[in-house]
């Protein structure tokens, strides 16, 4: 990861980490709305590569009235270079991780869960249209991961190995 003043203009406006990190938690509190043990470290992987880009996430607002589940066998085109995707988030997923740990709103459990601290993040969703958008697809995806319940199962229906 490039030190920030090095990173290009559009990757430090696209990948802000305060923003990602504000999409992570938006998933992990809708995680938690579920599944108090909070959500798996692995789970936490899958949310911006579907949150951030604008077709998943148009897909996945389309069909928020159906499981997630539905919507990715209804929607094939989500599982196109869906690991790459993955892959190249990682290190944004990473660094924005570190900045909801280091301004405590988010924990690590000893068992590895993720899990947010209600403290210092509105819960009211404001922003542009599109950052509004992310959020709402990230509350949308985590409540959803929390439903379904196993990583192995969400992995294996995004085409993608563990």
């Amino acid at each position: 990861m490039k030190q920030w003043d090095r990173r290009p203009i559009e990757v430090r406006n696209l990948f802000n980490p305060g923003f990602c990190g504000l999409v992570l938690y938006r998933a992990m509190a809708a995680f938690q709305e579920i599944d108090a043990k909070g959500m798996p470290f692995s789970m936490s992987l899958l949310i911006l590569p579907l949150a951030l880009q604008r077709q998943s996430r148009e897909v996945i607002q389309r069909g928020n009235r159906n499981f997630l589940l539905k919507i990715i066998a209804d929607h094939p085109e989500l599982q196109v270079d869906f690991g790459q995707r993955c892959t190249d988030m990682f290190p944004f997923t990473l660094e924005a991780l570190g900045v909801l740990s280091s301004v405590g709103t988010m924990s690590v459990q000893a068992n590895g869960r993720l899990t947010t601290v209600n403290d210092g993040v509105k819960k009211t969703i404001s922003g542009t249209d599109e950052t509004k958008a992310t959020q709402r697809a990230a509350v949308f995806l985590g409540k959803e991961f929390a439903r379904i319940g196993q990583s192995s199962t969400i992995y294996s229906t995004l085409g993608i190995r563990p």
